[in-house]
């Protein structure tokens, strides 16, 4: 089925219908308002949803948007879509790939391999559409919505006015009937970068716009190119400072073109200059058809805070990168993964919102700040400010072709790797001396496969519920342990034939307990099972005193 009929059935996906709350006298309270219908926000919505959170979504559109936009989803990304049931269409219809190269001028520099370990379910990466991303997600809502999951979803519902009144927030919703007032316990602003939330509340949102300008022209052509990351310094087609070149579905390639911060943006989008640019990259005589282009800027925000009060922000609302590294999307997504599971933690009375909210603030401000640090690099890399840089980036590029020292200091974009969350509050002192630093607490776990079929990222969580899995390997645990009224599941693999399993989590210890928040990030790990220390990093991972 093509995205147009898919795009058809879905009815508009979510057009304007009048809700019974705009006819009662008194605002309606929900649990959980996100504002903002795009990929971030109906995550979220999937995400609490499937937890049993009652959540409204308040979108000023009516479905979703049409342009290409992001396209790189990244193994986290589908890790966490697995756990939320719709990682499967995506990957079916995405362009997987893990090989990427760069280029200067004619010659090819080096090239790397993004996964080059075995054992993972997901890619590194897939292109894919966000259009698609979105259907799929959407799709997921309206199959849980069938079956009675607490998710509304409200097109043409623009937000006016946010009250934080202190346990609760007044929101004033414009639709095309007029104005209603709605009322929650926690706001998250999904709404973008140009966050109307943000504005109405007076909150900052600083950093850098550097100074040149992108254009992006997603093409559907015929051509032998592989499935791979094309990245070209100084190409000699002479179309741009630099060019990328990425596969996505439906013969559909997406071209990027460096074209400098003085470019007449009215006059590089008209048809005929987007389409002279594209046949010098590709050639004169490949024939295509342009689908999508636009023009965007580099540019590096973040908000000083992530919450206030009950107002959280996710995904671009709270933070902004350059596209190039493809971390707007996947951060995004590991925001609503972060804060799913804690919403609904402090909504059951579990645990204390002041400590949860506030890590995550620290945690994913944490990821944030590494991924704008990173994604300022690649753009200072890609597009050097001064005689100097560039002097220096040209000489990196002429190493790099033949020695292997020089290769790691070109930067055409390091890719999105989820975050380690390092010095988390959350997180319980390592007690594995003799662990692989990959699993360290704060990190995501790492996958591998099981003896018997399946992998670990899909025995390890439940997308249903905010459960604590403790993860035994080659040591006696109970079958079941409950501490601080939290559930925590066990699940008990030997490493005696799993080796993948003994250099992902045992290293040189012979036996090891893992403690594994809801959003698979390891809290604590110890050399074998200890009923206090568990029950204190229990505590200590959902906000409260060991």
């Amino acid at each position: 089925m093509t995205f147009a009929d898919r795009y058809t059935l879905a009815y508009k996906t979510y057009p304007y219908a009048r809700s019974p709350d705009q006819d009662l006298d008194a605002p309606v309270r929900h649990q959980v308002v996100i504002v903002g219908g795009g990929p971030i926000g109906m995550g979220l919505a999937l995400d609490l949803g499937l937890k049993g959170v009652q959540v409204l979504v308040l979108d000023d559109h009516e479905g979703i948007g049409m342009g290409s936009r992001a396209v790189c989803y990244a193994k986290r990304t589908l890790e966490i879509a697995d756990r939320l049931g719709c990682a499967a269409p995506m990957v079916d219809k995405g362009v997987v790939w893990n090989l990427g190269k760069v280029f200067h001028r004619e010659e090819k520099i080096y090239e790397f391999n993004l996964l080059p370990e075995e054992g993972h379910k997901m890619p590194a990466f897939i292109n894919l559409q966000q259009p698609y991303f979105e259907m799929d997600i959407l799709e997921r809502v309206h199959a849980l919505q069938a079956q009675g999951a607490p998710i509304q979803v409200r097109g043409k519902n623009r937000v006016d006015a946010v009250q934080d009144m202190g346990d609760h927030v007044v929101l004033t919703v414009m639709t095309p009937d007029g104005p209603y007032t709605v009322e929650a316990d926690y706001l998250v602003a999904c709404d973008g970068a140009n966050s109307s939330v943000r504005a109405m509340l007076g909150m900052g949102f600083e950093g850098e716009v550097f100074k040149d300008s992108f254009l992006i022209a997603d093409v559907r052509m015929k051509a032998d190119f592989p499935t791979e990351r094309w990245f070209w310094f100084d190409p000699p087609s002479g179309s741009g400072d630099s060019q990328l070149l990425h596969k996505q579905p439906d013969d559909v390639w997406r071209l990027d073109f460096q074209i400098g911060w003085g470019a007449d943006r009215v006059e590089e989008l008209k048809e005929e200059n987007v389409r002279r640019r594209v046949a010098q990259m590709i050639g004169q005589d490949v024939a295509f058809d342009l689908v999508w282009s636009s023009i965007y800027t580099f540019q590096c925000k973040r908000m000083s805070e992530f919450h206030r009060g009950r107002v959280i922000f996710a995904g671009d609302a709270a933070h902004q990168v350059s596209p190039f590294g493809a971390r707007g999307a996947n951060s995004g997504l590991q925001d609503t993964d972060n804060l799913a599971w804690k919403l609904k933690l402090i909504l059951d009375g579990k645990a204390p919102a002041a400590g949860l909210l506030a890590s995550y603030d620290i945690e994913r401000i944490h990821g944030a700040d590494e991924n704008i640090r990173n994604s300022t690099r690649a753009t200072d890399f890609i597009t050097p400010k001064s005689e100097i840089s560039r002097v220096f980036r040209d000489a990196v590029l002429a190493l790099a072709a033949r020695h292997d020292f020089a290769r790691p200091l070109v930067n055409s974009g390091r890719l999105s790797v989820p975050c380690t969350y390092d010095g988390s509050p959350l997180n319980t002192p390592d007690a594995l001396p003799d662990g692989p630093a990959r699993t360290r607490p704060g990190s995501p776990c790492l996958d591998l496969p099981l003896k018997g079929g399946g992998y670990l990222t899909e025995r390890l969580g439940d997308a249903k519920g905010a459960d604590f899995q403790i993860l035994a390997i080659d040591t006696e645990t109970p079958d079941r342990f409950a501490a601080h009224g939290i559930d925590c599941r066990v699940l008990r693999l030997s490493a005696a034939e799993n080796e993948m399993l003994r250099a992902r989590y045992l290293g040189d210890a012979p036996a090891a307990v893992y403690l594994i928040r809801p959003d698979q990030h390891v809290a604590a790990r110890w050399a074998g099972w200890d009923e206090g220390a568990v029950r204190d990093a229990v505590a200590r991972a959902i906000g409260m005193e060991g």
